[in-house]
């Protein structure tokens, strides 16, 4: 009878240690701090088991290729998904495993099944409910990050906000557009105004509406942040002398603006890292991401 093929399991318990310490030793994955004494002892049980490793072989073993598979579905393309996305990469990649990015929740499900990946990461469906908060909500999730921006313009003294949201906003832009207003209630500040961002006479006319009646504006994203302010300059008016203006996220284009975009900066890469040890059953990092900060410039 043909002899059974070792497996990184079978090295893990006869070195003492976890699959995932196996994984690392044998692929000389960097900034590991796995003591020499225990990669010696691994790889001494890979020998005498007779382990061998191999991509395509280890594959078939686990059950399962050495892919994650990252859904975003509609989710906005800006900076802080382009940085969580990096962030998840370079930590998989440690670990000796590739991410792979979908945009599509239907014409590349197929292709992603066909892989077989270790997990598939679904970010949309923690949005799936209103009100949802299964990313850390409060404590370290999209909630969080919003009410930093709606505490900063309340520590500057504004109390009459406006947030300014796409004018058909989706699933996870009516979501974000309540973690504001519930942030804002949490402050006791008044019922926020809505500004809705779409062509840019519609813009221009909003805009011109707002003022007066509102003394800053809370953008979703950087990108509604900088239609409002080319919204005030072709109506003649400036930020912050007529409306205070604050984005979200903190993109190239907030500090090339001008006048320069005030943003909430997120460290969305350790968001990234955390995750992706999270999907391959190791431990996370102890430090844990950067505490969300107001990045003040000229518009606030």
């Amino acid at each position: 009878m043909k002899a059974r093929r070792t497996t990184m399991r079978d090295v893990a318990r006869t070195s003492g240690v976890s699959p995932a310490t196996v994984s690392f030793v044998m692929n000389d994955a960097p900034d590991q701090t796995i003591s020499e004494a225990t990669r010696e002892r691994v790889r001494q049980a890979a020998a005498e088991l007779g382990y061998r490793a191999h991509p395509i072989a280890r594959a078939l073993r686990e059950g399962t290729s050495r892919v994650v598979v990252l859904d975003v579905g509609g989710l906005p393309r800006d900076r802080v998904l382009e940085s969580f996305a990096d962030g998840m990469e370079s930590e998989l990649s440690a670990a000796g495993h590739a991410l792979l990015v979908s945009y599509s929740r239907r014409s590349r499900r197929a292709q992603i099944d066909a892989v077989n990946p270790r997990a598939v990461i679904d970010l949309p469906a923690l949005y799936a409910r209103p009100g949802a908060i299964a990313d850390g909500g409060w404590v370290d999730g999209m909630a969080s990050h919003y009410l930093t921006q709606i505490e900063f313009l309340h520590h500057l003294g504004h109390r009459n906000l406006a947030v300014a949201v796409p004018a058909r906003p989706d699933r996870f832009m009516r979501l974000m557009t309540d973690y504001v207003f519930r942030a804002a209630d949490a402050l006791g500040l008044p019922t926020l105004q809505v500004l809705p961002i779409a062509g840019e006479a519609a813009t221009r006319s909003a805009v011109r509406d707002l003022l007066g009646r509102a003394t800053a504006v809370a953008a979703l994203t950087d990108g509604l942040a900088l239609a409002v302010l080319a919204a005030l300059h072709d109506t003649n008016a400036q930020a912050p002398g007529d409306l205070a203006v604050i984005g979200w996220g903190d993109s190239a284009e907030a500090a090339r603006w001008r006048p320069a975009l005030t943003s909430v900066r997120i460290d969305a890469a350790a968001y990234g890292r955390r995750l992706a040890r999270q999907a391959l059953d190791l431990p996370t990092d102890d430090a844990g991401p950067a505490a969300t900060r107001v990045i003040r410039r000229a518009t606030t």
